[in-house]
């Protein structure tokens, strides 16, 4: 039997890619290993993880507003037609309420922070690796991982929920002048209706989701990043699979949490 022919058959390709998926899930388990033992090792990098704060929630906010604002007038737009066919229009803040706090704000506030903040973070890091700046990093007594992915993490762990409810607030204004002007309902019955509709496992569901998504944001872009390699080329691949992967994941864990939300709702 000729060997060429045996390592070039579906067997071995389809073990060959089998290799590659498990070693690249080893690497991605020592990687998230590795962050959470890094977390809690001085030295602490408060002045970058506040830097990096700003840069993932400050600067995000106008693509935020605009992004939320415009998903409360739609969605109120889109709802509207449907209840009045049942004569109940009158329930469209609680609609909205609904619809935004339990998965709008969460889920698009975090694909949002994925496409910039996941990218930016990917092609940084990235670049870094190709240049070897990390590899200087490391030469130089520092501890890259600590300063550059520790964080990068952390400010995304800590901002998406921040980002979220603001998203949240953002969205119900822009429902409430979309009812205002249709229904004539005053801003003190169109929150309290809001606030009627939702409950303590609402909110906490949003709160835990935004937290895991940014978690994920944040680890992806560094992994992504920070094991990039092929030089310039790798950079461009570095930041478009951090999004890409980020938002896969994301739906992945919108849809489990779901799940689990919805068990807790019945008992």
């Amino acid at each position: 039997m000729d060997p060429s022919n045996h390592q070039s058959g579906p067997k071995y390709v389809l073990s060959r890619r089998m290799d590659r998926i498990f070693m690249e899930l080893a690497s991605i388990y020592a990687f998230v290993a590795r962050f959470f033992r890094e977390v809690f090792v001085p030295p602490y990098e408060f002045r970058e993880i506040i830097r990096q704060c700003y840069e993932v929630g400050v600067r995000s906010l106008p693509l935020i507003s605009l992004t939320g604002f415009i998903i409360g007038i739609v969605f109120t737009n889109q709802s509207r037609p449907s209840l009045a066919d049942l004569g109940a229009t009158a329930l469209l803040p609680a609609l909205i309420s609904v619809a935004i706090v339990r998965a709008m704000a969460p889920l698009v506030t975090a694909l949002i922070a994925s496409g910039r903040v996941g990218s930016g973070i990917g092609a940084e890091l990235g670049s870094m690796r190709v240049t070897e700046q990390i590899d200087a990093m490391e030469v130089s007594a520092t501890n890259p991982f600590n300063f550059l992915v520790v964080t990068r993490v952390l400010a995304t762990t800590l901002m998406i929920p921040a980002l979220t409810m603001y998203t949240t607030f953002v969205a119900l204004m822009g429902g409430f002048v979309n009812v205002s002007q249709n229904e004539l309902t005053s801003l003190t019955t169109f929150f309290t209706q809001v606030f009627d509709a939702i409950t303590f496992l609402d909110i906490i569901s949003s709160s835990v989701k935004s937290v895991i998504f940014g978690f994920t944001i944040g680890m992806v872009g560094c992994y992504k990043g920070y094991n990039s390699s092929k030089g310039t080329e790798g950079v461009g691949k570095a930041a478009n699979s951090a999004v890409v992967t980020a938002m896969f994941l994301i739906f992945i864990e919108e849809l489990l949490i779901l799940q689990v939300v919805n068990a807790l709702r019945g008992i």
